[in-house]
């Protein structure tokens, strides 16, 4: 059983897409619409950069969306693809809503372009900042959090939660630099701040999602076919009257990846497709459920072996 999983921020990288373009008339129109859709050559941004602006939340949002679902559709003019759920990491949501059908890629493309600018407008720079806490369970870093809450009276909660022992954490500069020093002491090997412009997933960005949430519901949504897991509740939803409040949240929220993949394991998934740039969930499937078989096609010298694989199932 097959689960397509697709990338967020930070897979992005100067030259994504540019073979796949090059050499398939599906992806090829993908850039095109997604072109026409902002106003600008995404393309372009993606192609050839600059790094710098690629960087750039409202930049990097649509390009990385743009980029998967270029790759997905190249696929699928290689093979059949009959995933029994989809799932993605933040941004990633929104291309596997595209994948299931129950939302444009106009609407996703013009939806995330709107939601990367909206996030790094919502903290003043140099105000928020996140880290990645290594090497010890959730719970710790919750505590840690609370704790860091309790001393500063500042935000600074759990905003990822990758696998086991690999959690984000995001909010106000001094709590989360207070959150780190408590992790540590209490058992945490590491605590890496992160090179982002705002801190994602956590109460600082309900301005962001308050202003994202008129977009949202008038934007058309579809039932998605096959369900999507969500990052807000790590569990199936067939409903479209859910997706928008679903997205709306999810600005806030923690992206509960853990959960998601367990999630997926114990539907009888047996098998996750990572679909676009980077192998950063490949990596963190590996750590949350070993058992799982994973691919992931991030370049055209990825498509035909991945659809050999597939193919031969």
């Amino acid at each position: 059983m097959l689960a397509l999983l697709f990338p967020g921020q930070g897979s992005q990288e100067v030259g994504m897409g540019r073979d796949v373009y090059d050499a398939s008339a599906a992806a090829r129109k993908v850039f095109e619409l997604a072109d026409a859709a902002l106003g600008f050559s995404v393309s372009g941004l993606c192609f050839d950069g600059p790094e710098e602006e690629l960087r750039r939340t409202e930049i990097q949002q649509p390009a990385i969306l743009a980029t998967s679902i270029a790759l997905l559709r190249a696929l699928s003019e290689r093979v059949t693809l009959r995933p029994a759920f989809v799932a993605g990491h933040s941004l990633g949501e929104y291309g596997a809503l595209v994948a299931a059908g129950a939302l444009d890629l106009e609407d996703a493309l013009r939806l995330v372009h709107l939601r990367g600018r909206l996030m790094q407008e919502a903290v003043a720079e140099g105000k928020g900042a996140m880290a990645a806490i290594l090497g010890c369970s959730a719970d710790v870093v919750e505590r840690a959090c609370a704790r860091a809450r309790q001393d500063t009276g500042r935000v600074v909660t759990p905003a990822n939660y990758n696998g086991p022992a690999q959690t984000v954490i995001a909010g106000d500069a001094l709590a989360v630099e207070y959150a780190c020093a408590r992790a540590k002491e209490n058992g945490a090997k590491r605590a890496v701040p992160l090179p982002v412009s705002a801190p994602f997933h956590c109460p600082l960005m309900e301005p962001a999602a308050a202003k994202l949430w008129p977009e949202l519901a008038a934007t058309r949504f579809r039932a998605p076919e096959p369900p999507v897991v969500t990052n807000v509740e790590a569990v199936p939803n067939a409903d479209p009257a859910r997706i928008p409040e679903l997205l709306r949240a999810q600005v806030t929220a923690p992206v509960r990846f853990t959960e998601m993949v367990r999630q997926l394991a114990a539907a009888g998934v047996t098998r996750v497709l990572e679909v676009g740039p980077g192998r950063v969930l490949t990596g963190l499937v590996a750590r949350i459920e070993p058992r799982l078989e994973r691919l992931a096609v991030g370049s055209l010298d990825d498509l035909d072996r991945v659809a050999a694989t597939l193919g031969a199932a």
